[in-house]
Parts: C-alpha cells; structure tokens; sequence
C-alpha cells in the first residue's frame, strides 16, 4: 500500500464509522419514534373507544354534514384536523430521528395514514363505532393537508387550519370539559394570512390580519341533541388576528427562544377566543 492510499484510508475509516453510527442512531430514533406512536394510539384506542369489541366486522355509513349524520358533520372535520396535527407534528419527530425535510415529510404521511386505516378496522371490531369510509377519507384528507403544507414552506406560511374551542353550555351543564369530545364547543377554521403575501406583510396593518372561514355545529354532542342547546349547523366566515405574527413582533421581538417556539407551535393550530371576528350563517 502506497503512502498515499494508507492516508486516504485513515481518513475514510473514521468517516465510515461516524456515517455508520449515525444511521444506526437514526434507525433507532425512527423505529422507536413509530413504534411509541402505534402503541400509545393503541392502548388509547383500547381504553377509550375499543371496550365493546367484536368479532364480526360492521361499516357503518354516516354520511357527512347533514343535520341528521351524527354531530352534523363536526366529528369529520374533527378526523381530518387531529390526522393533520399529528401529521405535521410527526414530521418535526422524524426530523428529530435524522431525516432531511422531505423524507421526514413522507414517512410522517405514511405513518399516519397506516394508523388511520388501523383505527378504522378497530373501530369495524366494535358494535358502536364501525368502520367508517367518510372518516378514512376525512383522515387521509388531513394527513395530505399536512404533509403538503410541510412540504412547501411557502403555501405554510399563506394558509392554516385551526381549532376554535369553547367549552359548550351542554359540556359546562354536564361537567364535562373534553374539547376532543365537545363537539358543540368546537369551530374549525380554514385561514389565509395576509403575512404569507409579500405587499400584505409589509404593511404594519394589514400583515397582522387574517380571512377565515369555519363550520360548527351546535346541541351534538355531549348530549347527542337531548340537552340545553338546540341542534344546528353554522358555517362561519370573517377576520382574524395572526396572534402568532403579533407576539413575535412584541413580546418575542429579537428573540428566539423556547417560548417563542411552542406559542408559535401553539397558534399554528388553535385559534385562541376573542382574536376572530366571524359572521354567523346558520345552515
């Protein structure tokens, strides 16, 4: 061996050894990431929706925003913005694990779609859920929002898909304070923000504001129509204040710190009381 190729080799080894080690530890973060999320959805699954299992397999046809399909079509949209939330915050886990932006992207997009399919066939194993093709279609609609939007930064930063939450008169009448649950206490918004368009984001006024529009339903659950609220469904339209954009222009201005990331996290998916002014049309 040349002086030369023994030189290159000492310099190759140590580098093979770093790339292994790093793939190793990459494989570990990402088989442990999918595995703890498979089973914490299981074990969920099996305390809060799974108790009266089944041997025979039902589908079940809800239908989708009528006022007789249950919850008027709330518990839809309600699939559709936990597969996108999960989604979205899957990706950050796998970037965690090692993997650039894309590939992150992806496996968050199929992992998620292999766990709503998985549900679905649990919920067929019950006598109460069934297996629903509008909620996979709902899930599957979420999980392609959030990968799409993880995916290109710059339609991110134009549109969001948020959760506005008020406890229910039927929730606070019964105690029952579940957001996940209180469907009647839940307004979904789909927002396009003035500081995803550059001449908008430059001007102090209008890059702090917000177009939304929204659905909701009203008297469902928790009580599934027999309490206080009468039933109804509302379609939801108006502005809104970019919270997010606000407070880093103030209160995080010039800083960058945890704080400054989990409110951003935060704001990104909730909608917080008081910071929308929305129109009301009853359906």
């Amino acid at each position: 061996m040349s002086v030369s190729t023994y030189a290159n080799a000492e310099i190759i080894s140590p580098i093979s050894k770093y790339n292994s080690k790093n793939n190793d530890l990459k494989s570990t973060r990402t088989n442990l990431l999918i595995s703890s999320v498979a089973l914490g959805t299981a074990l969920y699954g099996a305390t809060a929706w799974w108790d009266d299992s089944s041997t025979t397999f039902k589908v079940r046809h809800e239908g989708w925003f009528d006022a007789d399909t249950p919850n008027g079509g709330a518990d839809k949209l309600g699939h559709g913005y936990s597969f996108y939330v999960s989604t979205r915050l899957l990706k950050k886990g796998f970037e965690w694990a090692g993997h650039g932006s894309k590939q992150a992207a992806k496996l968050a997009g199929l992992t998620s779609a292999t766990l709503s399919v998985g549900v679905e066939i649990m919920d067929g194993l019950t006598d109460e859920y069934g297996f629903s093709t509008e909620d996979v279609i709902m899930n599957l609609s979420g999980i392609g929002m959030g990968v799409f939007l993880e995916s290109y930064p710059q339609w991110d930063e134009l549109f969001d898909f948020r959760l506005k939450y008020w406890p229910s008169d039927d929730a606070k009448e019964l105690k029952e304070y579940d957001p996940l649950a209180d469907y009647s206490g839940q307004t979904y918004l789909f927002v396009v923000k003035a500081s995803g368009i550059p001449f908008l984001r430059q001007n102090i006024f209008s890059r702090y504001l917000e177009l939304a529009v929204g659905y909701g339903t009203r008297g469902y659950q928790p009580t599934d129509g027999t309490g206080m609220q009468e039933t109804s469904r509302h379609l939801y339209y108006g502005i809104s204040i970019n919270l997010s954009l606000l407070l880093n222009d103030t209160v995080f201005k010039n800083k960058r710190n945890v704080y400054r990331s989990t409110t951003e996290n935060m704001l990104e998916y909730l909608q917080m009381p008081g910071t929308s002014l929305l129109l009301d049309h009853k359906l």
